[in-house]
């Protein structure tokens, strides 16, 4: 008995030790995609934050921004809904080169306005906290994704318990524009929120390194763009929430 349950640890360490290589091997292969994909995601991050500092810190930007959005222009309506009506050419378009590039431009100028929109209305401490607080959480979740696949860990049973959740926020939040909510439902509602999207960029890292085909580089991007800019709103509703208690 004791030998067999010898053989069988050792077996399980080679197993182990197989699953570490061909995951080092993977990354060793897929470094390129990798790399061109966080490229593009900088430089979607680095337009994101120019036009939503340029809301929170120039005034002559910020009254535009409120004046619209308090308008009865159909203007606010076309910020709100532009990123999703651009998300759908950009899936459809995600491979063919250099459209592909030129829909993402587009789709990540519209949710720019969106995220700056909000950030306009923000008092901008919060603003600075929730970006901080963003960087070091999504920093943080992708590089322990890095370290727990190279030790042989698959997070992909998260998808199934993700994608119902997605669907739960997105319903929540619906319901929420008709039914205002207090603080405290605000608060739960976000937290909830933001383990959703903390979970997906878990998740979509990892098929990052493993499943996504290395000309779906644009899809890659754009869905950890998402989940980035979602985990932000969440967490600068909870801090604006707060404060608002506080207060």
């Amino acid at each position: 008995m004791f030998g067999t349950s010898s053989l069988s640890t050792k077996s399980d360490r080679d197993e182990v030790t197989k699953s570490q290589d061909f995951t080092e091997n993977l990354l060793q292969l897929r470094g390129g995609f990798v790399k061109k994909v966080y490229g593009i995601l900088a430089g979607q991050m680095a337009l994101t934050t120019i036009v939503s500092s340029a809301a929170v810190l120039y005034s002559p930007f910020t009254n535009l921004i409120l004046s619209t959005i308090q308008s009865d222009s159909w203007v606010p309506y076309l910020i709100c809904f532009s990123p999703l009506i651009s998300l759908i050419p950009l899936y459809v378009y995600r491979k063919e080169r250099p459209l592909n590039l030129v829909i993402l431009g587009l789709h990540t100028t519209c949710l720019s306005l969106g995220v700056a929109t909000c950030c306009a209305v923000t008092d901008g401490k919060i603003v600075l906290e929730a970006l901080v607080a963003t960087s070091a959480m999504f920093s943080s979740l992708t590089g322990y994704t890095f370290w727990a696949i190279k030790k042989g860990k698959d997070f992909s049973y998260l998808g199934p318990i993700l994608f119902p959740s997605l669907c739960a926020v997105l319903v929540t939040g619906i319901m929420e524009l008709f039914f205002p909510v207090g603080s405290t439902t605000a608060v739960i509602s976000s937290g909830f929120g933001a383990a959703v999207f903390s979970g997906y960029i878990v998740y979509d890292t990892q098929r990052l390194i493993k499943t996504f085909p290395d000309d779906e580089y644009v899809w890659a991007s754009t869905s950890l763009y998402l989940n980035l800019l979602n985990l932000f709103l969440e967490i600068m509703r909870i801090l604006g929430e707060l404060k608002k208690a506080r207060d």
